[in-house]
């Protein structure tokens, strides 16, 4: 019989580390089916009203009865296109906007409270003029999905771009580059994990955007399924599309995680 290999401090750590991430995964996933649970039995006995709180069961079978007949899946995919389109708008006007300000000292210092100003303004008081302006389609309402997310991003962006280490960009100056090499070669490649966690928040504030779109103006998604809902007193459906919503969001920053770890990994 062969010993028992002694461990190594850094083997011991490894195993304590995984050790906690399993604790903490088994203590998550413990709560959900708790909760679940509770809600079911709570709604079976009485103690809550089913008809008002619904119950996982319900739900369930709501979401299989309208999966079935394919307008679920409907309403879902042009959430996920919406809220896609949002988020990709607002990397593309956020990089670019704060690439214009880190350019423009002068330009950014006339900017910076107005864009603080816009930022700190209830996107939700912008949606009914966005209808009006224009019209209830789905481009007021990738707009709207922008609106909540893009001065934030740039006002994160910039500052970003301005915590770059100073002593890069004076060497890149000192061997004679210019502005734009500073740019590409030093500001926009140290930049890169910062905005990677940036986007992990744009991406659930262009859901919520795009939700408040889809309140006030639009006849499909699963805002619209929301309201339409919570008029008829289907609360079934509205519980069941705020937990697709849960789950959609989730899904959405698990992804730009992942892309961010592939990036740390590599780099």
């Amino acid at each position: 019989m062969k010993p028992e290999r002694i461990l190594t401090p850094q083997e011991l750590f490894l195993k304590k580390q995984r050790k906690k991430k399993l604790q903490i995964r088994a203590a998550r996933v413990f709560l959900l089916i708790a909760f679940l649970a509770l809600w079911e039995i709570s709604a079976a006995l009485g103690w809550i009203d089913s008809f008002i709180f619904s119950s996982p069961s319900r739900v369930v079978e709501t979401f299989w009865t309208m999966c079935l007949g394919q307008q679920l899946l409907v309403h879902i995919g042009i959430t996920l296109a919406e809220t896609l389109i949002s988020f990709f708008l607002v990397i593309l006007f956020g990089i670019g906007f704060a690439v214009l300000l880190w350019l423009c000292p002068r330009f950014s210092a006339v900017m910076e409270p107005y864009l603080v100003v816009l930022n700190s303004l209830p996107k939700s008081a912008m949606a009914p003029l966005l209808i009006v302006w224009l019209g209830a389609n789905m481009r007021t309402i990738v707009v709207a999905g922008m609106s909540v997310a893009i001065f934030g991003s740039i006002i994160s962006l910039y500052s970003g771009f301005q915590e770059v280490d100073p002593d890069a960009v004076k060497l890149i100056y000192t061997l004679g580059g210019k502005k734009k090499d500073t740019l590409f070669k030093v500001i926009l490649p140290s930049s890169v994990p910062f905005l990677l966690s940036t986007f992990k928040v744009n991406i659930g504030l262009c859901l919520v955007g795009v939700v408040i779109g889809e309140f006030i103006g639009a006849r499909s998604g699963l805002g619209y399924l929301i309201i339409y809902g919570s008029q008829v007193f289907q609360l079934n459906m509205v519980i069941m599309c705020i937990l697709v919503l849960c789950i959609i969001a989730t899904l959405l920053y698990v992804a730009v995680s992942v892309l961010e770890k592939q990036y740390l990994k590599r780099h």
